[in-house]
């Protein structure tokens, strides 16, 4: 079977970050075998849900836009940048159909944050804001090795990292991250040096959920965690699909 992988597009508002931006989770999925069916943000719920019973599996991609802060109860500081309601939307949708049928989701950068609001959790809207700036977590696209994770032992991340002399490594490109951590999510990376949580996933071994605050579709072709990241959705994906074959989708 070919799996297919959902992914909303990354903004509904930049064209040039979109066409920047998508190509690279569509090679990272095709070099791990599936294909991306990608969601317009300007679908009808109707579409969407039509798209989403050809799909086995789940990403959330980064976005430029940050998620509203009224979503998870707080009033909006200065630093914090504009909403995308559209690509809300969709991930809204995305995740419901996901968690109605327990389908694979990998989240990334806006995606685990937005994962997160939507389990109930909340946001640091300004990590320079809110003190925690021993770590430079957005030195740029071109850096492929910002700083240090720290894994959790037994987590599905742990499983994917083969031991080796140093430390996991990663890139980074966000100016916010979790603060309160949603609802059955446990954080399973942190930045070593200022805490910052770097990877949650979902406390159920039946379900694969897994979202990283990195950019691992920008170091697939170098990064041996990031290929893993998208041979396991992919993996899981193909799984999924083989034991719901035929199964009636669910009502979104």
């Amino acid at each position: 079977m070919t799996v297919r992988i959902a992914i909303p597009e990354p903004t509904s508002r930049d064209d040039a970050y979109n066409e920047r931006a998508l190509p690279q989770y569509m090679e990272a999925l095709e070099a791990a075998g599936a294909k991306a069916i990608i969601v317009p943000l300007d679908a009808r719920p109707d579409r969407v849900a039509r798209l989403l019973q050809g799909t086995q599996g789940v990403l959330l991609p980064g976005s430029r836009y940050d998620v509203d802060p009224e979503r998870y109860g707080e009033e909006r500081i200065p630093a914090c940048g504009e909403a995308d309601p559209a690509r809300t939307a969709a991930d809204e949708l995305l995740l419901q159909d996901a968690f109605n049928l327990r389908k694979p989701i990998l989240a990334i950068c806006q995606g685990i944050q937005s994962l997160n609001v939507w389990r109930g959790g909340t946001l640091i809207q300004d990590l320079a804001g809110s003190g925690k700036t021993a770590v430079n977590h957005a030195p740029g696209r071109t850096v492929n090795e910002a700083h240090a994770v720290e894994l959790s032992v037994e987590s599905r991340l742990s499983g994917m990292v083969s031991p080796g002399p140093g430390p996991v490594m990663v890139n980074s490109s966000h100016h916010q991250a979790l603060k309160v951590v949603g609802d059955n999510l446990r954080v399973t990376a942190v930045s070593p040096v200022d805490k910052v949580v770097e990877a949650v996933e979902l406390d159920a071994p039946d379900h694969f959920v897994v979202g990283v605050q990195w950019h691992p579709e920008r170091t697939y072709t170098v990064s041996a965690l990031s290929r893993a990241l998208f041979e396991s959705l992919v993996r899981e994906s193909e799984a999924w699909g083989r034991k719901h074959a035929g199964e009636p989708a669910a009502d979104l």
